[in-house]
């Protein structure tokens, strides 16, 4: 078939409209990259100055700090990614003046809402472009911050926090928990502030504080504050405080729960309290600690405070303008993991209270021999808020010739042999005596349970070298095989006492008696009295967690030493310096008096010391300043047993 000329032209129209019409000689447009970059750049820093915005959207845009204002100062990094790019299709679109394109880019959010690379808040969010006068601008939308959010809605980023873990005493029973409390104060925003300074005068009244502080206090603070008085337990406030606060333009009483002992001092020196967090710590550790955060600030509650407080969570939530709420994220709380202990809190509380009315600095422990748990580490109130229960340093007395006994039948002594008592002995020229109470009937020549039970001083010394002078070891060995003289980490503040070897012949005599360069403390006199009453060394345990074993290098202590021991040490209950337990109910008491001397201010002063072990409980009971071992702490263990 022919074609005409025609036809051929025809066709080369139709072809040449369909190469138009598939786009095969598209514009050449202006690229978006760099506008949706400074859109990422300027959402990231919260300034959009630099941003390109379509006409009528522009004047939204300023909205940009009002959605993100509650998230704080959460970090944040934008991305953007150019997707499509679209020319309009009733225009020329050759890129020149007067042409309209659209476009589509992608935000991709991070917000780091924990610290915690693995818990960051990341979505994609759409973006929308338009060429407007050969310029690209973007179409200001809220859904470029968060895709979800609405006309009038923001972001609102919460902190969960995590419940605090408990210190907990054998069986779960709680030491240190969740207690109710009230928070008395004035709030500032119910009244003005001439009315509030008044207020708090009145308050402070109500609840016997110092008016003139707290006043200055209240005045002080910003416009809408809640200024704290006082912070009560729930069973201590007096129904008066109750009523009256109510009469008080201002005053307000808030409920919370604080981590609180069953009592105001219960064995805090040694658990520690929980409070706000201090600038300094802030300073000291700006990743971990924030203004508001809770943390312990002494004792366990200090040293074991990252595994009791946990890890906070955060939720964020989209606000609309009419107050609803919708979560958008959310990393749930864990909370802090307990601290169990072996305290014991009925034993603690009755230590607490014979401790009360002691002026000075004492302390009782209390040990069970078969497993070294601590039940007890009470300190009295003239400790100053010191922990002289597990960490105190002081001269034993002669409650040290448990372990200088132990030294002496190791050297061959027995029980009944017999040793010279006399009213005084002098070693390389310094005289030692016997306390000033020392029965006559007790010198001369006496068996060696008997200097013992007496607690004869001459008669130790004139045994001194029986076990070396200068250098010797002997006595440290003995003390490690009661557990004294050897540091470990027991993962509380724990003083183990030292024994060093004696410089001079006068230091080796001394040291026999429990003075000289021997030192101890409370916990571990009661681990003394707790190895001999077991049989065995033994090691004080007061967390579950921390794992404790004897250390190497301490002799191991014999069956038939111990026995020898509890033997001697029942002689003073039967009739030495100990007879005011002879009628302990329960089983057999075996102790130990004692009694050391020091000097303060010029003055000759003496430590007041008892040790104890009955059934399985050992004590140990010091008092800074007292007249004797048997007047002075005896009492107080005395009682102690009886309860216990």
């Amino acid at each position: 078939m022919r074609i005409s000329v025609a036809t051929v032209a025809l066709l080369t129209a139709l072809v040449s409209g369909v190469t138009a019409c598939t786009g095969s000689d598209e514009p050449d447009l202006p690229e978006p990259d760099a506008v949706v970059e400074a859109l990422a750049t300027g959402l990231e820093s919260g300034d959009l100055s630099g941003v390109p915005f379509v006409a009528d959207t522009a004047e939204d845009a300023a909205d940009l700090p009002e959605i993100v204002e509650l998230m704080g100062s959460t970090p944040r990094t934008v991305t953007g990614a150019v997707g499509d790019v679209r020319p309009d299709a009733d225009a020329g679109g050759d890129g020149s003046a007067g042409d309209t394109a659209t476009a589509t880019a992608t935000l991709t959010w991070v917000w780091d809402v924990t610290g915690d690379p693995e818990q960051e808040w990341t979505y994609d969010a759409p973006v929308a472009l338009a060429l407007v006068d050969g310029e690209w601008q973007v179409e200001w939308d809220r859904k470029l911050v968060e895709p979800s959010l609405g006309a009038g809605t923001v972001l609102d980023l919460t902190h969960v926090r995590a419940a605090r873990g408990a210190i907990l005493g054998p069986g779960q029973s709680g030491l240190i928990s969740a207690r109710p409390v009230t928070r008395f104060g004035i709030d500032k925003s119910r009244v003005p502030l001439d009315r509030a300074v008044q207020s708090a005068r009145e308050l402070a009244a109500l609840l016997d504080i110092a008016p003139g502080p707290y006043a200055e206090d209240v005045e002080a603070a910003g416009e809408k504050a809640f200024v704290e008085a006082i912070v009560l337990r729930r069973e201590d406030v007096p129904s008066r405080v109750a009523q009256a606060y109510l009469d008080i333009p201002g005053a307000a009483a808030l409920a919370e729960d604080l981590h609180l002992g069953p009592t105001r001092d219960f064995a805090l020196p040694l658990l520690g309290r929980v409070g706000p967090v201090t600038a300094e710590m802030i300073e000291d550790d700006p990743d971990r600690y924030e203004v508001g955060d809770v943390v312990g600030t002494s004792g366990l509650e200090a040293r074991y405070d990252e595994q009791l407080t946990g890890t906070d969570g955060v939720l964020v939530e989209a606000v609309a303008s009419d107050g609803k709420e919708r979560e958008l994220f959310r990393i749930d709380a864990v909370d802090g993991d307990p601290l169990t202990t072996t305290m014991d809190v009925e034993l603690q509380l009755t230590a607490e209270r014979l401790l009360a009315d002691t002026g000075p600095a004492a302390a009782l422990v209390a040990i069970r021999p078969s497993t070294g748990a601590v039940l007890v580490a009470a300190n009295g109130p003239g400790t100053k808020g010191a922990n002289i229960a597990t960490f105190g340093q002081a001269a034993p007395g002669s409650t040290f010739k448990t372990v200088s006994s132990l030294a002496l039948l190791r050297s061959g002594v027995r029980p009944d042999d017999l040793v010279d008592c006399p009213a005084s002995v002098v070693v390389d020229g310094r005289a030692f005596e016997n306390y000033d109470d020392y029965p006559p009937g007790g010198l001369g020549r006496i068996p060696f349970r008997s200097a013992l039970a007496n607690s004869c001083n001459t008669a130790f010394i004139g045994e001194h070298d029986k076990i070396g002078g200068v250098g010797n070891t002997v006595l440290a060995d003995a003390a490690a095989s009661l557990g004294l003289g050897i540091d470990h980490d027991l993962g509380f503040p724990a003083y183990f006492g030292q024994v060093p070897p004696p410089e001079t012949e006068t230091e080796a005599a001394a040291d026999l008696i429990g003075q000289g360069t021997v030192l101890a403390s409370p916990m571990v006199m009661a681990t003394v009295m707790a190895s001999i009453q077991s049989g065995t060394t033994v090691v004080p345990r007061l967390l579950d967690q921390v794992e404790v074993s004897v250390p190497e290098q301490a002799p191991p202590l014999t069956g038939g030493e111990a026995e020898a021991l509890r033997s001697m040490l029942r002689s003073v209950v039967t009739s030495g310096s100990g007879v005011g337990l002879l009628d302990v109910p329960g089983p057999p008491v075996i102790a130990k008096t004692g009694t050391a001397e020091f000097d303060l201010d010029g003055k000759r002063l003496l430590h007041a010391w008892m040790v104890a072990a009955q059934g399985d409980l050992a004590v140990a009971v010091y008092v800074d300043i007292g007249e004797s071992g048997s007047r002075t702490a005896g009492p107080i263990l005395e009682a102690f047993l009886r309860a216990a």
